[in-house]
């Protein structure tokens, strides 16, 4: 039997043994996993204001309660589970591959990719348009272009560093970024008005732009799957980081809306990007705007950083799985996948000329499609495979796990059916092109046109390797 096979007889555990071209750099703990995790989710508030923009503060405020019981829980716990049974770079790519089979393994790959570049591509928007306001030249025209490309080289160039300095670069920026919140809380307390908390207007509520900027906030768990072949121990890493970022995340956003709405009166036109800045300036002053000003800066900037990390390391996970060309999985000196990093940061500028609710909007639309797959994948796991070694199971049985499901796959109808006719054209057309490319890579791998390797040492998938040869 192809070593790491699933056999419900032997309770065998998916990917136990490491690729031979594992990253032998020094491992990811737990304390910066929480913060890439954080930043791969998150980022703190910068870019909720439309929540209030959009329903209003009651509706805002509800909707970062409940919308991470709904959706933001199941995916994480899910991402626990699957994740500490295939502890591999490929992450949620082997996860739909060893459920559904491989062509599915790859469109799963391709929407989640091109999902996290055009994600990607919304940060240095955000990181300008905090900093517009003191330097108007970043609003448009040539130097916002000349800012856009110089942020996305500096910060591709930190990538290909190490992941190890990423990671505790997000340490020190999520630390930075979060401090003048809870400054300017103490700062408000005297002129917080709670009634203000309970306004609520249902005739006049987006509900388009409000589900799509909850749902941008609160999805992305999943994302540091594909890290966890640099994790360090990830069977209990994983789980002890998740739970300790879904925390981080939930306060970051609750505190500066509950502090935004209750010390600022209410004019929902003035709640759009950018405009935490605004209220620091009249709860504190100048000094205050500058700091959160420079905070949100920060912040895009680690949010960058985490999700090129994913999207990069996805891609090296998927070569060594013979999914894409080998040279995808070469690594630098550094141990970072050069060529992944270079995809994913020519994917970033050629998308920066989209508009912040366009980005979030595409984003979304192959998140939710993607999600999907995740979801079938889990509960067929659950079903053909009981006994596949699971470090860390969600204490439900199947019956529970799909269930578990139907709340976030609702969600996921919710947002596809509100997108625009725009949005849904450009989706489905990326998505026709992955239906296409994955049979033109095979074709290519066939004609021994290009290199593709399947790595020995990684588990097969039940559908596809015990009968397919390696080209060499």
């Amino acid at each position: 039997m192809t070593m790491g096979e699933f056999n419900d007889n032997n309770h065998v555990t998916a990917g136990e043994t490491p690729s031979p071209k594992a990253n032998h750099m020094k491992k990811i703990s737990v304390l910066p996993l929480v913060f890439l995790i954080f930043y791969e989710v998150s980022g703190g508030p910068f870019g909720i204001e439309d929540t209030v923009h959009a329903a209003g503060p009651l509706l805002a405020l509800l909707g970062f309660l409940v919308f991470p019981v709904l959706w933001s829980i199941p995916e994480a716990l899910i991402t626990a589970e699957m994740g500490t049974m295939f502890p591999e770079n490929s992450g949620y790519v082997v996860w739909v591959s060893s459920a559904l089979g491989p062509y599915w393994g790859f469109q799963q790959g391709w929407m989640k990719w091109l999902g996290g570049v055009i994600d990607n591509a919304l940060y240095p928007v955000l990181f300008l348009d905090y900093l517009k306001s003191g330097i108007p030249a970043l609003g448009g025209g040539l130097p916002r272009v000349i800012a856009t490309w110089g942020l996305t080289i500096v910060l591709t160039y930190m990538n290909y560093r190490g992941l190890t300095i990423v990671g505790f670069f997000a340490v020190f920026l999520g630390v930075f970024s979060l401090i003048p919140f809870v400054v300017m809380g103490f700062i408000a307390i005297p002129n917080l008005k709670p009634k203000r908390w309970s306004v609520i207007n249902k005739n006049d509520v987006d509900w388009n732009l409000y589900l799509n900027t909850l749902f941008w906030n609160l999805n992305y768990w999943d994302s540091i799957s594909t890290l966890a072949g640099e994790v360090d121990n990830p069977k209990k890493t994983l789980p002890k980081a998740l739970f300790c970022a879904m925390i981080l995340v939930v306060l970051g956003y609750l505190f500066p809306l509950l502090i935004g709405t209750g010390a600022v009166p209410l004019n929902r036109e003035l709640w759009t990007d950018g405009y935490f800045s605004d209220i620091a300036m009249i709860v504190g002053g100048a000094w205050l705007r500058w700091w959160l000003q420079a905070a949100a800066a920060m912040s895009n900037m680690g949010s960058f950083v985490a999700e090129m990390s994913s999207d990069s390391f996805q891609l090296l996970g998927m070569a060594e799985r013979g999914m894409l060309p080998e040279f995808f999985s070469k690594r630098s000196r550094h141990g970072t996948p050069l060529v992944g990093i270079l995809f994913s940061a020519f994917g970033v500028i050629l998308l920066s000329w989209l508009s912040f609710q366009e980005i979030v909007a595409a984003e979304n639309f192959l998140y939710c499609l993607g999600m999907i797959l995740e979801f079938l994948a889990f509960i067929l796991m659950r079903i053909k495979h009981p006994n596949l070694s699971r470090p860390y199971k969600i204490p439900c049985g199947t019956a529970g796990a799909i269930v578990m499901c139907i709340p976030p796959t609702v969600l996921i109808c919710i947002v596809l059916a509100l997108s625009s006719l725009k949005i849904m054209v450009i989706s489905l057309i990326a998505v026709a092109i992955g239906l296409l490319m994955q049979p033109c890579l095979k074709y290519v791998e066939k004609r021994r046109w290009i290199t593709f390797s399947h790595s020995t040492q990684l588990p097969a998938f039940n559908h596809e390797e015990r009968n397919h040869s390696p080209v060499d």
